[in-house]
């Protein structure tokens, strides 16, 4: 048995079997966009799903939103984006290669840690002390690092003169913040309780590679969660514990992750404090979840550029405050690239290559095989058999090439069970039932098929 996963592995195998395909690629491509293919939707959808039910369905303290991705532009200028939201960016005067100063010294001394945050003027001495060479050409001759805005700029307006700039938002808390009022006005939550959602997300980000690690347009879901600003230590260590359970709930072992704190320079504009759940990729450990201590930032800022009283009433005392805010972030997009890393097994005595998904994001729980080149009534019973699963479970009818074949495709997809109809099934109503990882195969009556099922993926 090996398991020597590699991001090149994963990403033949997503373009393969329909998971994850290039952007715009029959036009050459778009660096940094990724299309979701029947699959990766498949199971996409079915982490953001599981995300939802565990922060939110199950919680009476999490509301859901949706907000829109344009805003005013105001709102971000008062939550300091327009002026903080930066990276640091090097040219190389050579190739002209655009990347991430900070991305930059890290990928050459894995070793130096985080210097996300650092002072420009470091990131250059580092730079030409160490002789860091360009990864396209081999060069040495950078610009000196500048500042550079993430967030997208558009314009509003049909009449070119009466265009007015607007943002694709670069994360999902401030249509939260901007909401709070409505949310207060209309539901009477009490302390403490968070405003969720999950959506798109878009970033000009710099550096390239890695797949759905660092795209253009990405999932996001996060929740901000209002606390008493004397409580919000207790809140803090608890949505860390969460967040961990739910990393496990995905399938990631705990020897893959480890939190780590953010240095001064390091906090974005907003924080007092930030954690990263981080993953060991094969390029070392990065980033997965991020959880921050916002204070009263947003919405202390938000009451002053826009006039409106966004403070919370205490129902039992009267006393009116601005909450602290606890935010737990969560990249769907980079987090399917870690799931389907972590899900890649390769048996060799075997020779296949399974795709071991939890059970709650396989993107298949069931296959039905009809026996094919034979009887109409094989395949008049798999559709009666797919229509009688498809409802209780997410099932999908394959009809393609011998049986063997169909189990390694499926093997490769993550399906858990496969169901073979053959003629047997016609003379006393039993199919064949293949395991996932056994490969163990039963025979089960139809009558017994759906509770057999339900046992064993529910």
């Amino acid at each position: 048995m090996d398991n020597q996963v590699t991001l090149d592995k994963i990403i033949s195998l997503a373009k393969r079997r329909g998971f994850v395909f290039p952007g715009s690629e029959i036009y050459g491509g778009l660096a940094n966009t990724f299309d979701f293919g029947p699959l990766g939707t498949e199971l996409k959808r079915n982490l953001a799903n599981h995300w939802w039910n565990t922060f939110v369905s199950s919680r009476p303290d999490m509301f859901g939103l949706d907000t829109s991705i344009l805003m005013s532009p105001k709102v971000w200028e008062a939550s300091g984006h327009t002026a903080n939201f930066t990276n640091v960016m090097i040219d190389c005067l050579t190739c002209h290669y655009r990347t991430r100063a900070d991305h930059l010294i890290e990928d050459k001394f894995p070793d130096i840690g985080n210097v996300e945050g650092k002072p420009l003027e470091e990131l250059d001495k580092i730079i030409k002390d160490n002789e860091i060479e360009c990864p396209k050409c081999g060069s040495q001759h950078w610009t000196k690092t500048r500042n550079f805005n993430q967030l997208f700029e558009t314009q509003i307006g049909i009449i070119t003169e009466g265009k007015n700039t607007a943002y694709l938002r670069g994360e999902l808390a401030q249509g939260m913040f901007v909401d709070f009022k409505q949310v207060l006005d209309s539901l009477h939550p009490k302390l403490p309780f968070g405003l969720a959602q999950s959506g798109k997300a878009f970033r000009n980000e710099i550096t390239m590679g890695k797949f759905t690690f660092r795209t253009l347009e990405f999932d996001l879901a996060e929740f901000e969660y209002f606390v008493k600003p004397e409580e919000w230590e207790t809140h803090f260590e608890y949505w860390k514990k969460e967040m961990y359970q739910f990393a496990l709930s995905v399938g990631i072992p705990a020897e893959k992750l480890r939190w780590r704190s953010h240095s001064k320079e390091e906090l974005s504009h907003y924080s007092s404090r930030t954690e990263d759940l981080e993953y060991e990729f094969p390029w070392g450990f990065k980033e997965m979840f991020g959880l921050a201590y916002r204070t009263d930032f947003d919405l202390k800022n938000h009451i002053e550029k826009s006039g409106v009283d966004l403070r919370y009433t205490d129902p039992y005392t009267q006393e009116k405050f601005i909450p602290h805010v606890i935010e737990p972030t969560f990249g769907l997009s980079r987090l399917l690239t870690i799931i389907m890393m972590n899900a890649y097994f390769e048996d060799v005595e075997k020779k296949r290559v399974v795709m071991k998904f939890p059970k709650v994001l396989a993107p298949y729980k069931v296959a039905v095989f009809p026996l094919v080149g034979n009887k109409e009534e094989i395949s008049t019973k798999a559709k009666e058999v797919f229509n009688l699963l498809n409802g209780q479970v997410n099932t999908t009818l394959d009809e393609r090439g011998n049986i063997g074949k169909r189990y390694f495709t499926q093997d490769e997809i993550g399906t858990f069970y496969c169901v073979t109809i053959d003629y047997q099934t016609l003379e006393d109503n039993t199919v064949t039932v293949r395991d996932r990882d056994t490969m163990v195969q039963e025979r089960i009556s139809l009558d017994d098929l759906q509770v057999f099922l339900q046992k064993r993926i529910a």
